[in-house]
């Protein structure tokens, strides 16, 4: 099974820890970085190789890129982003060889347990599945999703009131093979409309076109995208757990 990891972000509100490493090699627990944590669970969910999409500070995680490999038994890619100062739906594109069998994909910005992996692929809807948080209280950063009767995601954006929302996308999700080509078109066109969007936007244009993208709950699970150091001091709390 192919992991896809998204490291290749700035993380410049997490400076100055991020001055010289990317956010996903932040330690979070002893020497344990949350891309250790990242790979640990894609590990644990049978994936036996990863494309790490990475840019700004690439370095650091091409140095340690043999040594992850051989721990956790598992094929590692670096990709290349040529333009870090652009947005995440440029990242997941760069990727798209490696998504185009399916493949399981994850922030690399995002501490949380392996059952969410589990949980996803336990689910048998074909698309995209996306990990939602239904049980916790949203903020108006969180990327909110709306569902269908059916769990059929109908939007997925930041914009939009937390109390109109079913529950928050936390960043990890299950590309589906027979959705990997329509993925990559609305990347090119996301990107290319306006580089700062997100891959979210991508996936609106899917759901927009049908029901393409399916919101998995994965249940009362602690989970945090570390964007900042109070962010950091939770992902530290709860990696011990996971």
């Amino acid at each position: 099974m192919q992991g896809v990891v998204l490291a290749a972000g700035q993380g410049q509100r997490l400076r100055p820890d991020t001055d010289d490493l990317p956010k996903t090699l932040l330690p979070v627990d002893g020497d344990d970085t949350i891309l250790d944590i990242a790979l640990r669970n894609l590990a644990a969910a049978g994936v036996t190789q990863t494309a790490i999409v990475v840019g700004y500070a690439s370095e650091a995680i091409s140095a340690r890129a043999d040594a992850l490999a051989v721990r956790y038994g598992m094929r590692l890619d670096l990709v290349y982003n040529d333009r870090v100062d652009w947005n995440n739906a440029y990242s997941l594109w760069h990727a798209r060889e490696f998504y185009a069998n399916g493949a399981l994909l994850v922030n690399g910005d995002t501490v949380h347990p392996a059952s969410i992996q589990k949980t996803l692929l336990s689910d048998e809807r074909d698309g995209i599945r996306l990990a939602v948080d239904s049980v916790k209280t949203l903020t108006d950063e969180a990327m909110k999703v709306t569902v269908d009767d059916s769990g059929a995601v109908v939007r997925i954006t930041k914009l939009m009131p937390p109390e109109t929302s079913f529950g928050e996308y936390i960043g990890v999700a299950h590309i589906g093979a027979s959705i990997a080509d329509e993925l990559t078109a609305a990347l090119e066109r996301t990107f290319k409309s306006d580089p700062n969007l997100y891959y979210e936007d991508a996936f609106q244009l899917l759901a927009d076109s049908g029901p393409n993208l399916h919101a998995v709950s994965i249940g009362d699970v602690e989970w945090v995208e570390v964007d900042d150091h109070t962010d950091l001091a939770l992902a530290r709390e709860l990696a011990c757990r996971c």
